[in-house]
């Protein structure tokens, strides 16, 4: 796990410091080491510089150090990530003559053999999670890609300048980017902004800075750089999305999936340095540490993040399980005082805006104080199995709208008005509620389109309060549905033919977990320099979940019973029998208390609002709303935009 840097243009003092300004402003992602590699400058004086922050948990010798150049064929690769099939590739590669002179015994040496003698073409044999870069000095030529289900980020800018001195860079983080300096007076992405409002994070491949995108999951770019003062070629390539439904394929079995996750667990424990479990008291969790200890010949060790309030902590419980696992278990209790003590540092780990990502920082600040670089945790198995409320409610929404079809969609929507205004209840401020009740008119009028249906249920606001909070002036072109539209088409297109079922889970694996879940925890456990690691999020566990027959796979709704069938063996089901309850903080009492004053401030400060493109008064009106108790106005929506406009205060971005 490491923070991975580069630069195609000029080689000369002012890139070389932008490299550094971006390896710098990464050293949290690799407190380790930190190396640099230039290139060889063409007759206009322009190469690769490239740059990488280690976090050492893979062959801890400086044989792993980076950037690494193949010995065979001159390739130089950065690399962020564990590739955990890469002993068998290793094997693959000495049996095929290719795999001599393999001086390190970690994974990017087999990573960059495999990519220098068989091209980007590799990339659908790696099983892991990863982000690259990888220059071909011979062919002038970059290729830059990223794991099949988006664990690790990679982003991108280009100099719209052809004259520039760079042309195009990349980097683990949109920070380290704006470190760099190349971007002169970064501005914010309108979409973005659009997306926040919606969602309460930025989807991409947008970010929330213009210029900048997000390399997609499973994709590869090919870079080739051009000649003088025209911008380098750019070609990309996915090289996995989940495969079409056609009734052409071989259902699998719970057995299969028992021994998928078994091997996923396995290969998720490869280090060099001790692994430990984040165990929460639910299935996921539970599931990933009884299936460590399974595999493992040591007691593995477990971690719970508890707090003071009894009736929120989940530590007994929890307690209760890493006994029946046989796991060695340690306690962190985070109190009011540390929690408040350390919510700035929580904020400043955010790579980008996000209402989400703080309950991450904590666990894994927790998890890096008791000593350990790697954790595992149970994140995935409510998007593969169908834990969430959704996968009950959408469904009879789809239905309801296909058994009404012959009514006349006006007088649909009218009787839906009724409803939600009969159960919606009255706001106390200038501000419409914001209960799901209330988005019943519009969720009513998507008819049975689950790609519409799905953003509507997770909107943070109605549509009209959206439309409220957002400048007049501000163009929108491309956010529909609060996503971007490259990602609309992806989504739309990996949903078709599908069943309801697993064409929500595909949703929620792409937008919920992809653009928002991953995204945040990596950015906050790299803040202290922790690997998490996520054995239900392998591509090749999705493929054999994804051929289960619906009713083994969903059924009944919310208890994720194949998963608890295939990794709570051994383990009594008393144990489990409990209300479904995701992990939370006290959060919104500490942080009224931790930050009311600031938050108070920076939600009525009508010009930060507007450098930001939102209409100052609107948010005013909102903040207002919450404190007077107005239906459906949680917590969330406006820490979602306090985080917005602290962040782009902070990085100086503005519309």
């Amino acid at each position: 796990m490491c923070g991975i840097a580069g630069i195609l243009g000029r080689i000369d003092a002012p890139n070389r410091a932008a490299l550094a300004r971006m390896s710098a402003a990464m050293i949290h992602r690799g407190p380790d080491g930190a190396g640099t590699w230039i290139g060889r400058p063409d007759a206009a004086g322009e190469g690769c510089l490239l740059a990488h922050r280690r976090l050492s948990i893979i062959d801890l010798s400086a044989a792993g150090d980076q950037p690494m150049v193949d010995p065979l064929g001159g390739q130089v690769i950065v690399f962020n990530g564990e590739v955990y099939n890469y002993r068998a590739l290793r094997d693959e590669l000495v049996a095929a003559g290719e795999g001599e002179r393999l001086a390190s015994t970690g994974d990017t040496a087999v990573l960059l053999r495999l990519l220098a003698a068989r091209g980007a073409g590799a990339c659908p044999r790696l099983r892991g999670m990863f982000a690259f870069g990888l220059w071909d000095e011979a062919r002038r030529r970059l290729v830059l890609a990223r794991d099949p289900l988006g664990i690790k980020p990679l982003y991108v800018a280009r100099n719209p300048d052809p004259r520039g001195r760079w042309r195009l860079a990349f980097a683990s983080e949109v920070r380290a980017l704006l470190a760099s300096g190349l971007l002169d007076g970064p501005r914010l992405a309108p979409a973005a902004l659009a997306s926040i409002v919606w969602n309460g994070f930025v989807a991409g491949p947008t970010t929330i800075v213009d210029g900048v995108e997000q390399v997609s999951p499973g994709e590869a770019l090919t870079i080739t750089h051009a000649a003088p003062g025209a911008p380098p070629r750019v070609e990309a390539r996915a090289f996995w999305s989940p495969a079409r439904h056609d009734g052409c394929w071989v259902e699998a079995t719970p057995g299969e999936l028992a021994a998928t996750l078994r091997t996923s667990v396995r290969e998720h424990l490869e280090s060099d340095v001790p692994v430990g479990v984040f165990l929460s008291s639910g299935v996921d969790s539970s599931a990933v540490a009884n299936l460590a200890q399974q595999v493992s010949a040591r007691p593995v060790h477990t971690f719970t993040l508890a707090f003071e309030d009894a009736a929120l902590s989940e530590g007994e419980p929890a307690r209760r399980i890493a006994r029946a696992i046989g796991a060695e278990h340690r306690e962190v209790v985070l109190t009011e005082g540390r929690f408040v003590a350390s919510l700035e540092r929580a904020l400043d780990a955010l790579d980008q805006p996000t209402f989400d990502g703080v309950n991450s920082f904590f666990i894994s600040q927790a998890v890096r104080e008791a000593g350990l670089k790697v954790a595992l945790v149970g994140t995935g198995g409510d998007e593969l199995f169908g834990g969430y409320a959704s996968f009950r409610q959408l469904p009879r929404l789809c239905a309801l709208a296909r058994s009404t079809r012959w009514l006349p969609r006006g007088s649909t929507v009218a009787a839906a008005r009724l409803v939600s205004a009969a159960l919606s209840g009255r706001g106390r401020a200038a501000l419409g509620p914001q209960t799901r009740w209330a988005k019943l008119p519009d969720m009513v009028r998507a008819g049975d389109d689950l790609l519409e249906l799905y953003q509507l249920a997770y909107a943070l606001f109605l549509p009209g309060t959206q439309r409220e909070l957002l400048a007049p002036d501000l163009a929108l072109d491309g956010a529909r549905l609060g996503l971007p539209a490259p990602l609309r088409a992806r989504l739309q297109a990996e949903a078709r033919g599908r069943s309801l079922l697993s064409a929500l889970s595909v949703l929620e694996l792409r937008c919920f977990l992809g653009e928002r879940l991953l995204r945040d925890s990596d950015a906050a456990s790299m803040a202290v320099s922790l690997e998490l690691r996520l054995p239900l999020v392998d591509h090749r566990v999705f493929e054999v979940v994804d051929r289960l027959p619906d009713p083994v796979r969903f059924s009944p709704l919310g208890r994720k019973e194949a998963l608890r069938r295939a990794g709570l063996d051994g383990l009594d089901p008393a144990l489990f029998e409990r209300p479904k309850r995701g992990f939370v903080l006290p959060f919104e009492g500490w942080l009224r208390r931790g930050l009311g004053r600031a938050i108070d401030e920076t939600l009525r400060d009508e010009a930060a609002a507007r450098a930001v493109g939102l209409d100052g008064a609107a948010v005013a009106r909102l903040w207002a709303a919450y404190q007077q108790g107005a239906p459906g106005m949680y917590w969330s929506r406006v820490w979602a935009l306090y985080a917005l406009l602290r962040w782009c205060q902070r990085h100086r971005v503005t519309v």
